[in-house]
Order: C-alpha cells, then sequence, then structure tokens
C-alpha cells in the first residue's frame, strides 16, 4: 500500500495516504448528509397538524415536563462528567497531545450523547400530538409516516454524529486516534448510562403509580385525565424511551468503533483504521433507505411493514459492504503493512501466534454479515417472545384466568427461556466471527469488531423503530386525556400502540446484542492494552506470573475466581439498585395520586382538576436523586477490582459482567415485554376483557414488568460497556502499579480501598432511603383508598 508506513509494533504510529484520507473525509461528509436527512424528516413532521387546542393543551404539558427534567437531569450529570474529564486527564498516555484529546473528546461524545437525547425528546414530545391528530384526520398511514418519521430523524441524528466524532478524530490523530477515541467512547458511554437509569426511573415511577391506583384501585383508563400520574407518565415515556434510547444506542455506536478501531489497527494497519468507519457510513446511508420505504401496503399489519423496511436495509447494507470490502481490502495479509499481530507479551502468554492466512476481504465480509443476520435473527427471535401473535404471551395471558401469582410466574419462565436461547445467538455470532481469524487473536477480536459494526449498520432502523414506541403510546394517551379522538382514529392509535410495544422490545433485544458484541470487542482491547503497557514495564519474562493471562478465566486461580465473581454480582447489585429506585418513586406517586383522590373534590366526576405537576415533581427529584449509586458502581467497581486484585482478576471481572449482563439484560426486557402484550391481549377482549379479574392480575404482571424492561434492562447494556472502557482506561496504571517499589503497592491498595468504601457507602445511603420517598408520604396502614 503505497503512502503506507507502519512499525512492527503495537501502539506505532500510522501514516495514512492520500487515499485513506479522502474516504475519512468521505465518511464526514456522509456523516453530515445523514444530520441533514435528519433535518429533513424534523421539517416533515412539524409539518402536520397538531389537531385540537385541548390536544395542544395536553401535549405543552408534556413538553414542558419533559424539558424540565433533562434540564435538571443535565445539570446533576456535570458533575460526573467534570470529575471523569480529570481522572481522564490524570491517567496515564503515550504523550500529552493524546492525554489532552482524550479528554476534550470524552466532553465531545458526552455532549453528543446529551444532545441526542435531548433533540430527540424535543421533537417525540412534538410529534405525539401530530401522531393524534394524523389518526383522527387523515387516517392510519400518515399517522404511522409521523410516528416513523420522529424515530428517523433520532435515527439519522445517532449516526451522524457517531460517524462524524469517530471521522473527525481519525483526521487529527491519524494512528493515535483509537486512544483518543476511548475518550469519546466513554463520555457516551457515561452519559447514556445515567440517561437510562434517570429516565428509566422516572418513566417507571410514574407507569407503575398511574397504573397501581387509577387502573387497579379506580378501575378508570390507563391515560384517563382524571389521574394526577397520567402527564407524568407519558413525560417518562420521553425521557425514558426516546432519551434514553437514543444515546443508548449512539454509545453502543461509538463504543463499538472504539474497539474496531483499536483492533482494527492491530490486526489490519492503516486498513484497519478506514474500514470500520465505511461500514457504519454504508448503514446511514441505507438507513435513509429504511426510513423511506416504511409504507404501509393497503391492509397490512404495522409491525410487518416495519420489519420488512429492516429487512431490506439490513440486506442491501450486506451486499453494499461485502462490496466495499472487496474494493478496499486487499486479497492476502502480505499487502497489508501491519502492527505485529498479537506479538510481545501477549503472544507468549497465549503461545505461538501464527502468521494470518486467509484473504482479508473475505474475512471482513463475512464478519460485518454475521453482525447483521444477528440483528435480523434477534429481531425473530424477541418478536416471538414478545408479540401478541405468538403462544409464549398467549400462555401468559391465559394465565391471568388463575390470578396474578401465575401471571408473574408465567412471564418470569418466558423472560428465562428466552435468555437462554438469546445468548446462544449471541455466543454462535461470536464465535463465528472469532473463528475467522484462523487462530491469530487480534485478526480473531478484530472479526467480533466488524460483527459489531455490521450490527450497527442496522442503528438508523432500529432507532427509529425504537422511538416509534413511546410516540404512538403517547399519542394515544393524548387522544384519550383529550376525549377528542374518537372510534376509527382510536383504533388506529391503538393499533399502533400495540406495534410500537412490539418494536421496543424488538430494539431492547438487538441493543443488548449490540452491547455484547461491543463489550466482547473491548475485552480484546483491554488485554492488548494489558499486554503493551507490560511490555513497557519490561515485564516480559515475568509477566506470566504478573498478569496470569494465561488463566484470566482459570478458577483455579482465587484471585480470578473472586473477579469473575464480583463481575456478575455487580450486574445484580445494579439491577436490583435500579428496580428498588423505582419501587420507592412509585411508592412516592401512590400516595401523591391517593392523596389527591381522597382530597380533592369532584375528581371522580370530572369537574375536579388533578396536581399534574407535582407527580412530574415527585418523579424528577427522586430519579435525580437515585442516579448516583448506580453509576459509582458502574465506574468504580473495576477501579476496586483492578487496583487491589490485578489485571488478571479484572480480566475476569469483564468476563463475569459480559456473561451475568447478558443474560439479565435479556430476561429483564423479555419477561417485561411478555407481561406489557399479555396486559394488551387482555385489553384486546380476550379472557374477559377490560375490568375482569384477568385484566387486573395482567396489570399486576405489567407493573412488575415495568422497571425490568424499561429501566434495568436497559441499563445494562451502558453498564458493560462503561466498565469496559473504564478497565481500558486503567489497564495502563494498573500494570505499572503492580511492579516496582512497596510505595507502588501502597498506593494500588489505597485507590482500590477507596474505590471500596465509597461505593460501599453509596449503596448504604440508597438502602438507608424509606420505601417511599415522598416527602409527606403517610405510613402505608394509615392510608385510606
Amino acid at each position: 500500500m503505497s503512502g503506507l508506513t507502519l512499525a512492527a509494533e503495537t501502539g506505532a504510529d500510522i501514516s495514512l495516504s492520500g487515499g485513506n484520507l479522502t474516504l475519512i473525509i468521505a465518511v464526514g461528509g456522509i456523516a453530515l448528509v445523514a444530520l441533514a436527512m435528519a433535518m429533513v424528516f424534523r421539517a416533515q413532521v412539524l409539518a402536520a397538524g397538531e389537531g385540537t387546542e385541548n390536544m395542544r393543551t395536553i401535549g405543552l404539558a408534556v413538553q414542558e415536563g419533559a424539558s424540565a427534567y433533562l434540564t435538571r437531569q443535565f445539570k446533576t450529570l456535570a458533575v460526573f462528567a467534570a470529575l471523569a474529564f480529570a481522572l481522564l486527564f490524570v491517567l496515564p498516555a503515550d504523550d500529552n497531545a493524546i492525554r489532552i484529546g482524550r479528554s476534550v473528546f470524552f466532553l465531545v461524545g458526552a455532549g453528543f450523547s446529551a444532545a441526542i437525547g435531548y433533540f430527540g425528546m424535543w421533537l417525540a414530545v412534538r410529534a405525539n400530538v401530530r401522531v393524534a391528530a394524523a389518526a383522527r384526520d387523515e387516517g392510519r398511514d400518515p399517522a404511522m409516516r409521523v410516528a416513523f418519521r420522529t424515530g428517523g430523524v433520532v435515527g439519522m441524528a445517532t449516526v451522524g454524529l457517531g460517524l462524524l466524532g469517530a471521522s473527525v478524530v481519525v483526521l487529527i490523530y491519524r494512528g493515535n486516534a483509537p486512544a483518543v477515541l476511548e475518550g469519546f467512547g466513554f463520555g457516551a458511554a457515561l452519559l447514556a448510562m445515567f440517561m437510562r437509569v434517570g429516565g428509566g426511573i422516572f418513566t417507571k415511577a410514574a407507569d407503575v403509580g398511574a397504573d397501581l391506583v387509577g387502573k387497579v384501585e379506580q378501575n378508570i383508563p390507563e391515560d384517563d385525565p382524571r389521574n394526577a400520574a397520567t402527564i407524568a407518565d407519558n413525560v417518562g415515556d420521553n425521557v425514558g424511551d426516546c432519551a434514553g434510547m437514543a444515546a443508548d444506542l449512539f454509545e453502543s455506536y461509538a463504543v463499538m468503533l472504539v474497539a474496531a478501531l483499536i483492533l482494527g489497527t492491530a490486526a489490519f494497519g492503516a486498513e484497519g483504521l478506514v474500514f470500520p468507519l465505511i461500514v457504519p457510513a454504508i448503514g446511514a446511508l441505507t438507513a435513509i433507505l429504511g426510513v423511506y420505504i416504511t409504507r404501509p401496503r393497503p391492509g397490512e399489519n404495522g409491525l410487518r411493514t416495519i420489519n420488512r423496511s429492516f429487512y431490506i436495509s439490513a440486506g442491501v447494507s450486506a451486499v453494499l459492504c461485502t462490496l466495499a470490502a472487496f474494493l478496499y481490502l486487499p486479497g492476502s495479509f502480505d499487502e497489508l503493512t501491519r502492527v505485529d499481530s498479537g506479538g510481545g507479551l501477549l503472544a507468549s502468554l497465549i503461545g505461538a501466534v501464527p502468521e494470518p492466512t486467509g484473504d482479508p476481504r473475505v474475512i471482513a465480509s463475512v464478519a460485518v454479515i454475521i453482525g447483521i443476520v444477528l440483528a435480523a435473527v434477534i429481531l425473530a427471535l424477541t418478536g416471538y417472545f414478545t408479540g401478541t401473535e405468538h403462544r409464549p404471551v398467549k400462555d401468559v395471558g391465559k394465565t391471568a384466568l388463575t390470578g396474578p401469582a401465575t401471571v408473574i410466574l408465567s412471564g418470569l419462565s418466558v423472560g428465562f427461556e428466552s435468555a437462554v436461547y438469546t445468548a446462544l445467538v449471541i455466543g454462535a455470532a461470536v464465535y463465528g466471527a472469532f473463528l475467522l481469524g484462523g487462530g491469530v487473536t487480534v485478526v480473531s477480536l478484530f472479526a467480533v469488531a466488524l460483527a459489531g459494526c455490521g450490527l450497527l449498520t442496522t442503528v438508523g432502523v432500529i432507532v427509529a423503530m425504537d422511538t416509534f414506541g413511546p410516540v404512538s403510546d403517547n399519542a394515544q394517551g393524548i387522544a384519550e386525556m383529550s376525549g377528542d379522538v374518537h372510534d376509527e382514529g382510536a383504533a388506529i392509535l391503538t393499533e399502533l400502540d400495540a406495534v410500537g410495544n412490539t418494536t421496543k422490545a424488538i430494539t431492547k433485544g438487538i441493543a443488548i446484542a449490540t452491547a455484547v458484541l461491543a463489550a466482547t470487542a473491548l475485552f480484546g482491547s483491554f488485554t492488548n492494552a494489558v499486554s503493551t503497557a507490560a511490555e513497557k514495564a519490561n515485564q516480559n519474562e515475568t509477566g506470566e506470573a504478573l498478569l496470569g493471562l494465561t488463566g484470566v478465566l482459570n478458577v483455579a486461580n482465587p484471585a480470578n475466581l473472586v473477579g469473575l465473581l464480583i463481575g456478575a454480582a455487580v450486574v445484580f447489585l445494579f439491577s436490583g439498585l435500579a428496580i428498588n429506585a423505582v419501587g420507592r418513586a412509585a411508592g412516592a406517586v401512590v400516595f401523591e395520586v391517593r392523596r389527591q383522590f381522597r382530597e380533592i373534590p369532584g375528581i371522580m366526576e370530572g369537574t375536579g382538576r388533578p396536581e399534574y405537576g407535582k407527580v412530574v415533581d415527585i418523579c424528577t427529584r427522586d430519579s435525580l436523586r437515585e442516579l448516583a449509586t448506580p453509576g459509582l458502581l458502574a465506574i468504580l467497581a473495576p477501579i476496586a477490582v483492578g487496583f487491589g486484585l490485578g489485571a488478571a482478576p479484572l480480566g475476569a471481572y469483564l468476563a463475569g459482567a459480559i456473561g451475568s449482563g447478558t443474560l439479565m439484560a435479556v430476561f429483564l426486557a423479555n419477561s417485561g415485554g411478555a407481561w406489557d402484550n399479555a396486559k394488551k391481549l387482555v385489553e384486546d377482549g380476550n379472557y374477559g376483557g377490560k375490568g375482569s379479574l384477568a385484566h387486573e392480575a395482567t396489570i399486576i404482571g405489567d407493573t412488575v414488568g415495568d422497571p425490568f424492561k424499561d429501566t434495568a434492562g436497559p441499563a445494562i447494556n451502558p453498564l458493560l460497556k462503561v466498565m469496559n472502557l473504564v478497565s481500558l482506561l486503567i489497564a495502563p496504571a494498573v500494570v505499572a502499579l503492580s511492579v516496582g517499589d512497596e510505595k507502588n503497592t501502597g498506593l494500588r491498595v489505597a485507590i482500590a480501598v477507596v474505590a471500596a468504601v465509597v461505593v460501599a457507602g453509596a449503596v448504604y445511603v440508597s438502602k438507608r432511603r424509606p420505601v417511599a420517598i415522598g416527602e409527606e408520604a403517610p405510613e402505608p396502614r394509615t392510608v385510606q383508598v
């Protein structure tokens, strides 16, 4: 490759040729095209009619609540961002330019993640009323188009900002771009995790509180305006599902690119720095296609329309990525000027590393196709376990005839079973991609990262599918609260809401698969970082004893076993903290809604107006109060393990977290989705219909599933990537302090102890909070319903 110079050691600088620079600039241009299309779709959404005055008034209340919440949330998160910025600045790097760039692009990544979440929410709360108006005045197809184009705006912004950030870093830093992108990915992941946790607590506290008092105790519809929690529930859908999911998938996008560029540089050299950018750039173009072709055929179910668009855009992506691989990559590894393939310490620890063989074009294209196929399989698998037309949800709905206990048991069963199949599918994809490396570890790990990039070619459509759900849900809520949409329009919105429930469940499954692939690729980047740091410390001869990399998962080593168990345990603790936070905040909502029904005259008769703002305030205050503990756990637990036990136990910690996190996330998401759609099944007239004992049983199941599928489950995705990125960033310091004099040992242990004490203190404070955080919440025994 003319113009390419690459030293034969890991981390060497790469000089890009004019042709490669042109390609990277073209990728940046495609990013700008995606952002331009986002503006086009936005204009189309805002051009739609807003309906009646009553509908606009309700929509405005939701807009104000969502904007106020996110503004307060970002002020809270600014403190964490400042601390993380300072931490990145003091961590070691090859030179000052990289350290400064890493810290600056941490802020860029965090800013992009926040911007996508905020502007996604901004448009969604304005699209809600427009979808309701379109269903009322124009029919199903225009309503569906407005809802999906709203998602298209968020999808285009996600891929556009992700590609723009990565391409700018590569243009500026060239061969050092992967190190700088670690900061970019960390910023995106950290903000996404907080937005997922905070938004999830908000939305599910309002949802659970509204259901328990309104639907169960007062026997009124879900979005009845007499329920004081309805506005908060609609606000929560936007700050949780729209803002949170958009930020989640953006950070998946950014983090996967980080891992792909790190491993690609080691495996393919300059081509490995460019090709991972070409793949998602193609995905950005096919996402535009996917949004435009989402047009229902006469009499066609909305879910089938959306699925068809997804499959077509995924298929086109597979063809174009294959063509790109064969046009750009050479036909043999001899034509690549690469870094040492897993050499140095890593090679000495895992045995002799053979020279790569095979055709890089075939390896790259097959890896990308594996990722695209994985997305399609996850879509079908999740749809089967959570769709109302399939047996699992029908069985859950039927158990409602025998009460809430059997509904909960059957939903748990669906979650457990689906987690096994999903994990096997993801595992098969990871292993299939890994085999493409032909025994060369770094090439195999790069293939896994490329599979993740392949999956991410569908992100634009995935985000559109996900945003479609809460927008349709809120449109139905506005229609019901306003009372201005009747008969045919109401039936259209009910259908779109049911479709949205399934698309939300499907996109959660794909997001989980993305998280696992990204975490696996980052794990490979972590081992390379540890190896490089040990080489610099001149530990070639004692590296195996120091790092134990031959036994990262050798549970005969007690330190590794402890690391593995802690990694798995952190996922459980994180999930428990998130669900418990929803329970406390929902308790405060229940007390407040009960108080209003009891003390405000005429609410049930429709002559008294509920105090909606008080419930919004409760959800805002309590969700932000609960952010700190899960965030500190995600950041400080790897630090405590790494500095306390060493690099190998930290690797085992990550493996334990990835394994348990995959199963836990799928279990929580699919069990919650099954309970939700079982409730919809009964509300459609099955097993007694609305108001029956079976309906009440499914409502209980749905309230249990709400924090499962919309708080704890989705938050595990960014949790895995935050922990992997923290481990990647601290790996050089962990290795450096693991060698040398006793002063290093003392400092290392002190860091671990401080991190562990802070986590323990945060958990203790969290557990000391009352069950219901409402300032004036009475004791449960004194409440009269």
